[in-house]
Order: C-alpha cells, then structure tokens, then sequence
C-alpha cells in the first residue's frame, strides 16, 4: 500500500467492514456467521444500531457500483438480500441489482442475480476489473478476500465501522502480509450508540520518525 493504486488505474476498490475495537471483523451479525477458529463471540454489532447507522448505510451503498465479495460472505448474501422486500429497503433494492463478483475456488456457479464468478487469478482479475469499471467497487466482509487485496495492493479507501466492544480473538482485518501505508482520514460520524464510522483514503509511504533525543551523552 505504499503509492496508491488509483494512480495506475482508474477503477477504486473500497473495502467497508465493521470491527470491534480491538480490530476484529469475524462474524458480526450473528452467531452462526463464522465460527471458523471456534469463534463464539458472533453478533457482537447487532444491539448497537440506531437510524443515523441506517442513514450512512444506505448512503455508503448509494455511492458503490458494483459489491465484491468472497464466498462466505456471498453465501451469506445470497441467502438473505434476494428475500427482502426492494420496494422497503434501499440496500436491498442496490445490492439485488448491482453487478456482484465472487472470488472462489470451491463454487462451480453463483446463481445471486448479476453474480459473476472469480475463480482464478483473483488478484489479476480484480485489478483488471478496476481497470475496465472505472467505477467504485465495495466489499463487504470477506476476510480471507481482503488480504488477499491488501497483499497485492489493491485497496485504495477504507471505510471502517468501530464498535465499542473488545472480544480478544478472531480473524482480524489487517494481517501479516498487510503492505504498511499511510491513509488520510476523510471524515468520521459517531452514532448515539458509540460507534464510530470513519473513511480513510490513500496518504502514500508511511513517513517514519523518531522521539529519541539527538545528544544524549552515552
């Protein structure tokens, strides 16, 4: 993540996720979500919703133009969104008619209307995708997805839900093979339950420094 990708195409790629405060994305809507690594702490975001979540929500999804989504998180999806009522729901109503693209290695087919399968070369594809959209690409969840994006350099904005909880373990959003990067806060809401709602966009190469004083006598 060291220069932005944007500058090279023209194409964002915006990862949106929620975490706890302690930096995990695992299964926050439910205890049945992801129980990989025998994860018992799922549903940890569900008592924290209020209308101005429910704003940004639909205000976030407004600006995508097509939702990138990993297997787990496209199941999930796909069990869900096709059965709620579009004429009621925003977010329904975008995410049932957007183009979607699912990296999997193990799904023969995926059958979510506008669903196009990504099965090899996930990396490869997503940067060509970013080249031939010139739009904004979202992705919700997907752990396993993300790092691979954030290994190849492909994220270029975070917008990054923090809930007021800590639960110790579980899969994390930045992992080891995270290139380190600099980002720009772009703006931040809070709601009344204490969440904090920030977008981080592309700021180039860390700039290092240090605290330690120049003549200290040894």
């Amino acid at each position: 993540m060291g220069t932005s990708s944007s500058e090279e195409t023209s194409g964002k790629l915006v990862v949106g996720t929620f975490l706890t405060l302690d930096g995990v994305m695992q299964s926050p809507g439910g205890a049945d979500e992801d129980r990989d690594g025998g994860f018992e702490r799922g549903g940890w975001s569900v008592n924290y919703w209020d209308e101005t979540m429910g704003e940004m929500m639909n205000d976030q999804f407004a600006e995508a133009d097509a939702l990138l989504l990993g297997r787990k998180t496209y199941e999930i999806f796909a069990a869900h969104w096709p059965n709620v009522d579009t004429a009621d729901d925003p977010v329904a109503a975008k995410l049932n008619g957007m183009p979607k693209y699912v990296a999997s290695r193990t799904l023969d087919a995926v059958t979510w209307n506008n669903s196009t399968l990504l099965s090899d070369g996930v990396a490869e594809a997503i940067a060509d995708l970013k080249e031939e959209r010139e739009d904004v690409m979202m992705v919700q969840g997907s752990h396993d997805l993300i790092q691979t994006l954030l290994a190849h350099d492909l994220v270029d904005e975070f917008w990054l839900w923090i809930f007021p909880v800590v639960v110790g373990d579980g899969k994390r959003l930045f992992g080891d093979e995270t290139i380190p990067a600099a980002l720009e806060l772009m703006s931040v809401e809070t709601s009344s339950t204490g969440v904090q709602m920030l977008r981080y966009d592309r700021a180039g190469e860390i700039d290092y420094g240090s605290f330690a004083l120049d003549d200290v006598a040894v």
